[in-house]
């Protein structure tokens, strides 16, 4: 595959699109009399589950390719196109959004034979710049400029290895936000392309040997996830397999390779949130066979080696996680020694870095990261700026430095480095928003749950602002798969602030905030603590004089997506206006479609009659009410969502436009090229984050910017 193949369409969508358009043209933009939103048509499909007969009239929505699919989303674009731009400050609400948007960023480096590696964007430019410097203070060398790659900045780059002495790299081009990507290798000295590319696929690691006579990656087959090994400058037909076989679709392997190249480690992941992982390694030096580390223990492992150990942080017998280690001359379990406990707080993620631990915790809903010795002694506490978020944690087991990046609801992500010899930091870049984050006040609230349960929630604001229950507040929340939802930077929340508004983002079980029991909580047949926990944020919100519901709108993503729409199913009363990005909806049927597999490890599957009475109490598809006065609603997805399928999306607005007892629109926003990773250009940013934030504008009566 050539870089420039990759900015022109498939001939399979070119062939769609005109199928589109020939049926567009033959029975006209919009179906039946010209109404907007269209009507779309009701079929007979009923499926038996374990005995429960269930309706599923949009079952035809599912089949993207359909000329009929397509027709409808033709004609549900060009309604949503229309009434978005009635509104009339949408122009310049995008113009203020593209202000603060369109800045210089930077990434977190790293550092391999002096070179550090990072990428970064100019305001000017559409997709960000992978670069190297030679030593930290050198100057900027441009490795891969993704922009001229398509005319409409749809590629983008991602750094995915770097070889030991810094002359190679490996990096991914991705289209849109597709997951799945090409790999290639470039000479950092002579900038030229290696013939070892690896073609589009789904890749979960790449790992370069130390003598840059080859590679491991990892890959997503039909079958499953399977770890080969190339040599370079071998065709790839002749890659070895190394690990996989037998391993389905449900579960995620990664390869990487130890900072000192020793060890090849293997990761076995079962389901998004790594619930029960196994492990592997190979001592490549002596050319030995593949060990166990851990199998057959319901336990999450994630381990790094160093100095013949290996570092493991796990939450085994310590639901708020710990750090173990084992040395490899005798790795047996019996034989590991904990280096740093389990506490109060969560240890959220562990870094190697100049022969020390870098943990990092989640302590009430927030980062702080400390410092200790190989022997698990304390040394010191990293200074944070304020409450806020720490990730991408970088530096090498023989290095003295560490890098991070830390961001919180307003301040934009700055990247630190830290001397691990002194304790000193300094910044090697910083993201400059217009705006002060003094003139913005955040509070950390407490409240009770459904089953009294306390829940915390961070409310965004300008300072001084009146609570009076007369401004407009937007919530949002995840509530799944172990993940934190710790305080970050958001252009939406920054902008809404700004307009007057209250973001509010509620830290709901089933997310990693209080460890593993508080991930549990939220899980299988537990799913509707996540719906009281975000019903219960929304009313406290009302109660407190934040807001009220003629002014409150509620937003996710994915996970949050189907939190959105289950809360709008169970309380339509309590919202104004909803706005369902990227989701999941159809609980019943989600599993048999893309990688979603990875998730019956979280939510269950229909196909266990155990788990099937849980999964249709709250799918949202199954509990659309004929005539209900639901609040306005709007669905963001896209054609080149290739992890959460955007059938969900369209069969769920087909149905709710079809019985909605209300005036207020409901609105897909179908987006034929966008998808749910990163990695979309800043100007298509830009369009889809004004259009969302355009809709929730209009629907609260929020004046456009000045």
């Amino acid at each position: 595959m050539t870089l420039a193949s990759l900015s022109r369409p498939a001939p399979a969508r070119r062939l769609l699109l005109a199928v589109a358009a020939l049926v567009a043209t033959l029975f006209g933009p919009i179906p039946a009399a010209g109404q907007c939103p269209p009507q779309a048509r009701t079929d007979k499909v009923v499926d038996d589950y374990h005995g429960t007969k269930v309706v599923d009239p949009y079952r035809w929505l599912e089949d993207a390719q359909s000329p009929a699919t397509r027709a409808w989303i033709s004609a549900e674009n060009q309604c949503t196109r229309k009434a978005l731009a009635a509104w009339p400050g949408l122009a310049a609400l995008k113009e203020r959004l593209g202000q603060l948007m369109k800045v210089d960023s930077i990434g977190v480096p790293t550092e391999r034979g002096g070179r550090y590696f990072y990428t970064r964007r100019r305001a000017d430019q559409d997709q960000a710049v992978l670069y190297q410097r030679r030593g930290l203070a050198g100057a900027e060398e441009v490795l891969v400029d993704p922009n001229p790659l398509s005319p409409d900045h749809s590629v983008s780059v991602s750094l995915e290895a770097i070889s030991d002495d810094g002359t190679l790299v490996a990096y991914s081009l991705r289209q849109g936000g597709e997951d799945e990507t090409a790999i290639h290798f470039l000479n950092t000295g002579t900038r030229q392309e290696l013939p070892d590319q690896l073609p589009r696929a789904r890749y979960f690691t790449v790992a370069l040997t130390t003598d840059n006579s080859g590679y491991y990656y990892t890959r997503m087959d039909k079958e499953g996830p399977r770890v080969l090994y190339h040599a370079l400058g071998a065709p790839g037909a002749s890659d070895k397999l190394i690990f996989g076989e037998g391993y389905g679709a449900e579960f995620i392997i990664v390869a990487n390779i130890s900072d000192d190249g020793r060890f090849l480690v293997i990761q076995v992941l079962k389901g998004s949130a790594a619930d029960k992982t196994e492990i592997y390694y190979q001592d490549l030096a002596a050319r030995g066979k593949l060990q166990t580390l851990v199998k057959d223990v319901d336990a999450r492992f994630f381990a790094q080696e160093a100095g013949g150990r290996m570092f493991i942080h796990t939450n085994w017998q310590a639901p708020n996680n710990r750090v173990l280690a084992a040395d490899l001359d005798h790795p047996e379990c019996q034989h590991w020694r904990e280096v740093v406990p389990e506490g109060k707080s969560v240890i959220d993620s562990l870094s190697l870095a100049g022969s020390k631990l870098l943990v990092s915790y989640t302590e009430n809903a927030s980062s702080r990261v400390a410092v200790y010795d190989a022997a698990g002694k304390r040394e010191r506490e990293v200074a944070l700026p304020m409450v806020g978020r720490v990730f991408e944690v970088t530096g090498r087991w023989q290095s003295q430095e560490a890098f991070y990046s830390f961001t919180s609801f307003p301040v934009p992500p700055t990247v630190y480095r830290l001397d691990l010899a002194s304790g000193a930091q300094s910044v090697f870049g910083r993201i400059q928003v217009p705006l002060r984050s003094e003139d913005f006040e955040v509070r950390q609230v407490w409240y009770a749950s459904r089953d009294g349960t306390r829940i915390p929630m961070f409310v965004l604001h300008r300072r001084g602002l009146k609570l009076d229950g007369s401004s407009p507040a937007l919530l949002t929340g995840y509530g799944g798969f172990n993940i934190s939802e710790t305080p970050y930077f958001s252009y939406i929340g920054a902008l809404w602030a700004m307009s007057g508004g209250v973001f509010a983002v509620a830290n709901l079980r089933g997310g990693g905030e209080f460890g593993e029991a508080w991930h549990k909580a939220g899980m299988f047949e537990h799913k509707q603590n996540v719906f009281d926990d975000f019903i219960a944020a929304a009313e406290f919100l009302v109660a407190s004089k934040y807001t009220n519901p003629a002014k409150l709108a509620i937003t996710g993503r994915s996970n949050g997506g189907l939190l959105v729409m289950a809360a709008t199913m169970q309380r339509p009363d309590l919202f104004r206006a909803v706005l369902c990005m990227y989701p999941l909806i159809d609980m019943l049927r989600y599993q048999n479609f893309l990688v979603a597999k990875y998730w019956v490890s979280e939510y269950g599957s229909s196909d266990d009659p155990g788990q099937f009475p849980y999964l249709y109490a709250y799918s949202p598809y199954h509990h659309v009410k004929e005539g209900e006065k639901y609040p306005a609603i709007m669905f963001l997805t896209g054609d080149g969502d290739t992890r959460v399928d955007p059938l969900h999306a369209r069969k769920m607005a087909a149905r709710m436009q079809a019985v909605n007892g209300s005036p207020n629109p409901i609105l897909i926003r179908y987006d034929t090229e966008a998808g749910h990773s990163q990695g979309l250009p800043i100007s298509q940013q830009i369009d889809e984050y004004g259009d969302a934030l355009g809709f929730l504008y209009w629907q609260l009566g929020i004046p456009a910017p000045q």
